[in-house]
């Protein structure tokens, strides 16, 4: 698409979608000096806010107030759902049409809901007890029907999935995690880190299943049963599904922009292909991107992305280039906590595996080491090395030679 600046007072951006990609875009946008008017089309009825805090929403260690994230001062249209994309112009749902100069579409994605018998009652909605979790809305009816329910299950072990489950056990409920890879957070953890994961869950009084499939669930107004492709049945009154995200792409689609998992764009955030002569270019950024066949679906790739896109569209860098994230993922929830980076199973010719186990503390970390670099790890109950890991990490930066490898890690050897 076209790589016309915006660097011109008047000029107007219409970011599609108020999520945490938006938030930042808009705020570095004005914190770097863009001339032009950001406005945020959001369909939720509130401001932009973090999803990555929802499951302390949950527990209450947070207000839903509390997770707003600044936008620099840009418009923002809540509860104003965009039904199409025009050049030169959006539709809004209550039919009004937006004009704009420049188009950054920022639609985030939407939960997954597995293919599972029961899910819906007879009106087509979900059964009474079962929950999606993906915001606010979400969190606050999840929180009032927890103080009523007495099992829960959670159908899915990923990221969402365990923060979801530690949420609902600080509530005082006994909670079941079903998951059908063999062990949690697979995309991020290897075997043994999601055993010893498994084990701080336990501890915490949630159960896991994995390589378990939910099947049906029993109950016809109200969920009352998980009926799991082994046949076990979990008894339950409460169902959280926690399957993933898929991004949000109808819209891009929809106007004829190239989409396969996601919208696809180039490195500079343009959705690829040039419009004809005079219409306005278009962006795509965060988990509705995808850039070199790769669609993140993190915050910081996506956040990433808004501040290449926000340097470029201020005139404060129009050069400025995303060349892709480094993959980094990181979980704080009490005594729950992991930073994983790069690929931890990548083990192979030429690459040095460091490990270190505790089964008593329930501790697990492992580095992935070729000659001087670090090309993965994972930490798992003892996070006290991981700052200076991951700036080693993120920066590709040689690890200081004078270090014996089981320094890398313990906490002297973050110290030097």
């Amino acid at each position: 698409m076209s790589r016309r600046t915006t660097g011109r007072a008047g000029h107007r951006i219409a970011v599609v979608g108020a999520g945490m990609a938006a938030a930042r875009f808009a705020e570095r946008y004005t914190a770097l000096g863009g001339p032009g008017r950001v406005t945020l089309y959001g369909a939720e009825p509130r401001a932009p806010y973090s999803r990555v805090l929802l499951a302390d929403v949950l527990t209450g260690r947070y207000g839903a107030d509390d997770i707003a994230l600044p936008t620099g001062g840009a418009a923002l249209r809540t509860g104003a759902e965009v039904t199409a994309l025009g050049p030169g112009a959006l539709t809004l749902d209550d039919g009004t049409r937006a004009p704009y100069d420049t188009l950054v579409i920022a639609t985030g994605a939407n939960p997954v809901l597995p293919p599972v018998r029961g899910l819906r009652g007879p009106d087509g909605e979900l059964v009474g007890g079962v929950h999606s979790f993906r915001t606010v809305a979400d969190s606050t009816r999840l929180a009032a029907d927890a103080a009523h329910a007495t099992r829960a299950v959670v159908v899915g072990g990923g990221v969402l999935g365990v923060s979801a489950a530690r949420a609902l056990a600080a509530l005082g409920l006994p909670v079941e995690i079903v998951h059908q890879a063999p062990h949690l957070i697979e995309r991020h953890l290897d075997e043994e880190a999601g055993a010893v994961l498994r084990t701080r869950l336990a501890a915490l009084g949630v159960e896991t299943y994995p390589g378990n499939r939910a099947r049906a669930l029993h109950g016809t107004h109200r969920v009352s049963a998980v009926e799991l492709a082994s046949g076990y049945v979990l008894a339950a009154d409460l169902v959280v599904l926690a399957c993933g995200v898929r991004p949000r792409t109808g819209l891009a689609r929809a106007a004829g922009l190239p989409v396969r998992a996601g919208v696809v764009v180039d490195g500079t955030l343009a959705v690829t292909g040039q419009p004809p002569r005079g219409e306005p270019a278009v962006y795509a950024i965060g988990d509705c991107a995808e850039h070199r066949g790769t669609v993140h679906g993190l915050a910081a790739p996506a956040w990433e992305q808004a501040d290449v896109l926000a340097a470029r569209l201020s005139g404060a860098d129009p050069d400025a280039v995303y060349t892709g994230t480094r993959p980094l993922s990181r979980l704080t929830a009490g005594p729950l906590e992991y930073a994983a980076f790069g690929d931890p199973t990548a083990e192979g010719p030429g690459v040095d595996v460091l490990r270190l186990a505790d089964a008593t503390r329930a501790t697990y970390k492992k580095l992935l080491l070729r000659g001087d670099r670090l090309v993965g790890g994972v930490l798992v109950g003892d996070l006290a090395t991981v700052g200076a890991l991951t700036r080693a990490y993120l920066r590709d930066d040689p690890l200081p030679g004078s270090l014996a490898p089981l320094h890398l890690l313990t906490t002297q050897g973050a110290a030097r």
